[in-house]
């Protein structure tokens, strides 16, 4: 019994340290993807609400597509199976920072 409540403790340790590193990994992937054209992801994100961004990324980023329908280099980045790997990440990033989180960067990249 000891031992299952041990790997279970664990396990939801390692589960809590991936969802902060989702985070990261979304605010990694907009820093070398889209802060060239789109500057600091913090403003960025502030721009819409968590439920907006949700809708933006949904059903594979359509409106994200529609959004930058006439950059040929973003619409290349969406389309690619890069953004569908790292796509959930900057959403995530970009729910966590948006205008109705009440969350706030600890350093604005």
């Amino acid at each position: 019994m000891k031992l299952l409540i041990i790997v279970y403790l664990f396990t939801s340790l390692i589960f809590l340290s991936d969802l902060h590193s989702s985070v990261y990994k979304g605010q990694k992937e907009y820093m070398k993807k889209c802060k060239s054209c789109h500057g600091n992801g913090a403003k960025i994100a502030k721009l819409k609400t968590m439920e907006e961004w949700k809708v933006v990324f949904s059903n594979n980023g359509k409106i994200l597509k529609d959004l930058h329908r006439n950059d040929n280099k973003a619409l290349k980045y969406i389309n690619s199976e890069r953004f569908k790997k790292k796509s959930k990440h900057m959403l995530d990033f970009f729910v966590k920072y948006a205008l109705d989180s009440g969350n706030v960067p600890a350093c604005s990249d």
